[in-house]
């Protein structure tokens, strides 16, 4: 044996290279074809890609999305909506009627509205005294009331705590949920 059959690793020649032969550039023609045909067969694809297009952009809030949103109508006066910088206090406020107490849970909003304690068809008109209000406690399942009422505490501005307080002494308190 040959000591160039028995070790091939150790060959000392090198084959000779070979040339690229020469070829036009390859040209993807299906990707247009499809689209323009689909777009002839007046398929829903491209109608769904706009459709997406405009949900994302309603999504992000692109520019001059604003203008095509209706704007709320401004809080009333008596409000306790918080302003920017206004600091919310804790107001608890007696409920006249036990039972709807029960239907809230912290984080709730409210409004109260604050009736007078005058017998029936006496007059007066019950009033909103806090609109908007946050429910930050409620009593617990058994803690019943003699007079049927319930304390909540609610979070308020202050002067709202402050309109909350003087209603509480000269009307019964009811709320509503928002």
């Amino acid at each position: 044996m040959t000591t160039d059959s028995c070790f091939p690793h150790t060959r000392t020649s090198v084959p000779a290279p070979c040339g690229v032969p020469q070829f036009d550039p390859l040209r993807v023609r299906g990707a247009r074809l499809r689209l323009s045909r689909a777009l002839r067969r007046k398929r829903r694809a491209p109608a769904a890609v706009l459709a997406m297009t405009a949900a994302a952009l309603a999504a992000t809030g692109a520019a001059g999305a604003e203008d095509l949103t209706p704007q709320p109508p401004p809080p009333p006066a008596h409000a306790s909506h918080r302003p920017a910088g206004v600091p919310l206090v804790s107001a608890p406020v007696r409920i006249a009627d036990a039972a709807t107490v029960r239907l809230l849970r912290p984080g709730d909003r409210v409004d109260v509205i604050a009736a007078p304690n005058a017998p029936m068809g006496a007059g007066g008109e019950a009033r909103v005294v806090a609109s908007g209000a946050r429910v930050a406690e409620v009593p617990q399942p058994g803690e019943p009331r003699a007079d049927g009422g319930a304390l909540i505490v609610l979070s308020v501005p202050r002067p709202t705590a402050t309109a909350l307080a003087g209603a509480g002494i000269t009307s019964q308190l009811a709320v509503t949920l928002c």
